[in-house]
C-alpha cells in the first residue's frame, strides 16, 4: 500500500482482475525430410536444426527448389499453394560429400576454341571460384593477349597467377600447377588451332568449380527421430513450440529397398516415433501418409498390422495424389507424391476460413491432377470406420479431401476437428493464464480466472465452435470453493474445472424421405 504524507490528489492504476485470451495458433506445420541445400549456419553447419519459413520463395532461397529423391520440397510447395502460411523445415541428411575434386571447364573467347582450359581443386570438395582477366596488350604484342588467374575462397582471394599464355615461358599449365597448392590446370587445345591468330584466349568472367553429385547414404529411422538436445529430426521440433502438425513426406525415398519395394517395417517405425512425438507435445498433430501402390483391402490390411496407430494425435490420408514433375526426370511430366504436405495446406485454410472446429473435409486440394487409385463408396465404408480419410476425385467438384477421422478408437476423440479444438484451447489457456502464477489463492484470484476463460469460451460458442443454444449448454468454468478446498490451498494449488461441448462433423447426412398421400377433400 502507497504511504500518503502530503496532501494532494494521487493516481493509482489498479491491475484488471480479468485479462483476455488469444486464440493459440493452429496451423503450423512441420516438415521433416530430404531437401536439396542446406542453410548455411556456422552454429549449424549442416542445417538440421529447425527453421521457420512464410513462403515457397523463401524456402527455395534456404533450402534450394525442387530435386530429384525428395518429396519435401514438393510437399512444402503444395502446403504453401493450399493455404498455409507458417511452417518449419527440419532437413535429414541423406547424402554425403563424393570426397572428389571440384572441376571446371572455363570457355575461351572464340566459341571455336571450345573449352580450352580445365580448372580443378586438389581439395576435395573445395568451395572455389575461379576469376579470369585479360591482361592489358603492349602495342607490339603478337599473339593473343596474356590473361590472368585468380583463385578466390569464401569470396577473398587466396592465389593469382598473371601474365598466362598456352605454351611459352608463361604456360598456364607449367605456371599454375608449380606454384599453386589450391588448384590444378589442363590445357586441352585441338591440334589445328592456330593462336597466334587468337585476340583472347579465355573469356573473362568468374566461374564456381562445380563439386561431384553427394553420395547417397541410408537414413536410419533414428535419423528420423533425431534428438532433442541436438536439435535434429522429429525430436528437435522440441525447439518449436508453436508447431501443431508434423508431417515426413520422405519416407517413401528412405524405405524403398534396391529391389524397388518397401521397408514397410521402417514405415512403421517412423510413423510410431511421430506419434509418440507428438502424444508427447499434446498440442501437435502427426499428419501420415499410407504407403504408396494399395489397394483399398492392402491398405485396410497395412492399417490392421500398425497396431500402435491408436492415437487421437494423428490421421491418417489415403492415396498418393498425382502432381505436375517439376523437375522432369525419367522423362515423365506428372509425378506420384504422398498428399500430407498439399492436406496441411487445407488444414491451415479451413482454420483461416471457417475456425479449427470446422472439420477440415469437403474442400477441394488446389495443384493436383489425379488420385493414384480411385475409391468408392463401398470401398471407403471399409476405410473410414478405422482413420483412414479417404482422397477422391468427383467429377466437376474436383478432388476432395473426403474423411476428417483420428486415428483413435476412443469415440471421444474419433473426429479430428474435434482433437485440434481441443489442442488449441488447451494451448490458449496454458499460455494466456500464466500470469495467474504466484497470486494470492484467494476468491479474487478464483473470480479473476473464472471471467477469464468464460469470456474465452463465450467468444468460440458465438463463432459456433461449441455446440448449445446457450452458453450454459456449449461450456462451463468451475473454480470455487469445491475445486479448491483448504487442502489443495494449502499444497499451493489453483484447481479450476472446464467443460466443453465441441461441435462435431455431420459425416452422415440422411434425408428420410416417404410419400404422402393426400386424402380426397
Amino acid at each position: 500500500m502507497p504511504t500518503y504524507t502530503a496532501p494532494g490528489v494521487y493516481v493509482e492504476e489498479v491491475p484488471s482482475s480479468q485479462k483476455v485470451l488469444t486464440a493459440a495458433p493452429t496451423a503450423v506445420t512441420a516438415f521433416v525430410g530430404f531437401t536439396q541445400t542446406a542453410p548455411s549456419d556456422p552454429e549449424d553447419p549442416q542445417g538440421l536444426a529447425p527453421r521457420l519459413v512464410t513462403s515457397w520463395s523463401q524456402y527455395e532461397s534456404m533450402y534450394g527448389g525442387f530435386v530429384d529423391g525428395a518429396m519435401l520440397p514438393l510437399a512444402v510447395y503444395g502446403y504453401f499453394l493450399n493455404g498455409g502460411s507458417l511452417a518449419y523445415i527440419v532437413r535429414v541428411p541423406n547424402a554425403e560429400p563424393s570426397g572428389e575434386a571440384a572441376t571446371r571447364a572455363l570457355p575461351a573467347a572464340d566459341r571455336a576454341l571450345g573449352m580450352p582450359l580445365t580448372v580443378e581443386s586438389i581439395a576435395p570438395d573445395a568451395d572455389l571460384t575461379i576469376a579470369i582477366e585479360s591482361a592489358d596488350a603492349p602495342d607490339d604484342l603478337e599473339g593473343p593477349t596474356p590473361f590472368s588467374l585468380t583463385v578466390l575462397e569464401n569470396d577473398e582471394v587466396v592465389e593469382r597467377f598473371s601474365d598466362l599464355t598456352f605454351g611459352g615461358p608463361r604456360d598456364a599449365a607449367t605456371i599454375v600447377n608449380e606454384g599453386s597448392t589450391k588448384v590444378k590446370v589442363k590445357v586441352d587445345l585441338a591440334t589445328d588451332v592456330t593462336l597466334e591468330d587468337q585476340l583472347e584466349l579465355l573469356k573473362p568472367g568468374a566461374y564456381q568449380l562445380e563439386k561431384a553429385a553427394p553420395v547417397s547414404v541410408p537414413v536410419s529411422p533414428r535419423k528420423f527421430a533425431g534428438s532433442e538436445s541436438a536439435r535434429t529430426g522429429i525430436n528437435g521440433l522440441a525447439l518449436a513450440e508453436d508447431v501443431t502438425i508434423v508431417t515426413v513426406p520422405d519416407l517413401v525415398t528412405a524405405a524403398t529397398k534396391e529391389d524397388g519395394s518397401l521397408d514397410l517395417g521402417m514405415w512403421k517405425a517412423v510413423q510410431t516415433a511421430l506419434i509418440a512425438h507428438c502424444e508427447q507435445h499434446s498440442n501437435r498433430i502427426a499428419l501420415l501418409d499410407a504407403p504408396p501402390g494399395l489397394s483399398p483391402q492392402a491398405v485396410r490390411d497395412w492399417r490392421a498390422d500398425a497396431a500402435q496407430y491408436d492415437s487421437g494425435f494423428a490421421a491418417l490420408y489415403y492415396p498418393w495424389i498425382k502432381v505436375d514433375n517439376p523437375t522432369g526426370s525419367n522423362g515423365t511430366a506428372e509425378i506420384l507424391i504422398p498428399p500430407s504436405g498439399h492436406v496441411a495446406g487445407v488444414w491451415a485454410r479451413t482454420d483461416e476460413s471457417r475456425g479449427v472446429w470446422k472439420a477440415p473435409a469437403n474442400d477441394t486440394i488446389r495443384g493436383v491432377l489425379d488420385v493414384e487409385q480411385s475409391i468408392t463408396q463401398n470401398e471407403q465404408s471399409i476405410l473410414n470406420p478405422i482413420g483412414i480419410n479417404a482422397i477422391r476425385p468427383f467429377g466437376i467438384r474436383g478432388i476432395r479431401i473426403w474423411g476428417a477421422r483420428t486415428m483413435s478408437s476412443d469415440t471421444d476423440w474419433q473426429y479430428l476437428n474435434v482433437r485440434r479444438l481441443f489442442n488449441m484451447v488447451e494451448s490458449t489457456i496454458l499460455e494466456g493464464t500464466q500470469w495467474a502464477v504466484f497470486e494470492p489463492n484467494d476468491t479474487a484470484l478464483w473470480e479473476g480466472v473464472k471471467r477469464t476463460l468464460t469470456g474465452f469460451l463465450h467468444g468460440l460458442w458465438q463463432e459456433g465452435a461449441l455446440f448449445g443454444a446457450t452458453p450454459d449448454q456449449a461450456f462451463f468454468v468451475r473454480c470455487d470453493e469445491t475445486t479448491n478446498p483448504p487442502e489443495s490451498i494449502d499444497a499451493g494449488k489453483l484447481v479450476v474445472e472446464v467443460g466443453l461441448a465441441p461441435v462435431k462433423p455431420a459425416e452422415f447426412v440422411i434425408f428420410r424421405v416417404s410419400q404422402n398421400k393426400l386424402s380426397a377433400s
